[in-house]
């Protein structure tokens, strides 16, 4: 089998922990395993905190035309559409994703309805994936909201586009730490689940081969998925018999 080529790609992994840098994430450290891939395959990629940044809330491009003094959002958007792949990672709090992944989702909405150089919505072409982590249930229940929601906004999301890692119910370990409780432990917690490890590395790998598809054929065809050509009267099946 040949070896695919994913040099041309580039990978933005948005990290939605709670705690600002630079405070120890444990998402980060499992999105660590994810990178190293990249690395090995010579992938470009790049790493942000959305906590770091003044993001404010609300679902408009520029949230400083509706009240808010100060938004990054701008900035970050354009680096999450140079991207062929956006990895969004979090925590788990009470079940869920992160309030700063609701967010990112929120102003990834807010982007939605633009378009591209073929009438299609903006994120059309780009491929989504997830990295969950906690020490309580719900990394299955996360990833599903996420991935939902990504290509909901016109992300493509290929087979097991998440990976995660949960420790015992409750007060614990989590992903990376090296002690605990004041003991120092034998190994980094989780670095040795052959589960994470194996979804982890299926998860990147389809994630940059359908982003190399997708790339290598310019995205989508335009036929019957244009904005701009149903809004210019081109509305196939509803109204033109050749194509009921």
């Amino acid at each position: 089998m040949k070896k695919p080529d994913f040099s041309n790609l580039k990978v933005i992994y948005v990290n939605c922990t709670l705690k600002k840098s630079p405070a120890k994430s444990h998402t980060s450290l499992l999105m660590q395993v994810s990178k190293d891939i990249l690395k090995k395959e010579k992938v470009d990629f790049e790493e942000i905190r959305f906590i770091d940044y003044e993001v404010a809330s609300g679902v408009y491009p520029d949230m400083t035309e509706y009240g808010w003094s100060k938004d990054d959002w701008p900035i970050l958007f354009n680096k999450i559409i140079e991207a062929d792949i956006l990895i969004v990672g979090t925590p788990i709090w009470l079940g869920e994703k992160s309030s700063e992944a609701q967010k990112l989702i929120e102003r990834l909405y807010a982007m939605s309805g633009k378009t591209n150089d073929k009438g299609q919505y903006l994120f059309y072409g780009k491929v989504g994936g997830c990295i969950i982590t906690g020490n309580e249930d719900g990394v299955k229940h996360c990833a599903m909201g996420i991935l939902y929601s990504l290509q909901h906004v016109g992300y493509s999301i290929p087979p097991q586009a998440d990976a995660g890692w949960i420790g015992e119910v409750g007060p614990g370990q989590s992903y990376g730490d090296t002690e605990w409780k004041n003991k120092k432990l034998e190994n980094p917690v989780g670095y040795t689940s052959d589960f994470t490890n194996r979804n982890t590395t299926f998860m990147t790998y389809n994630l940059l081969h359908l982003a190399s598809l997708l790339k290598s054929n310019k995205g989508y065809p335009s036929y019957g998925n244009s904005r701009k050509d149903w809004d210019d009267g081109e509305r196939w099946s509803f109204e033109n018999p050749e194509y009921r």
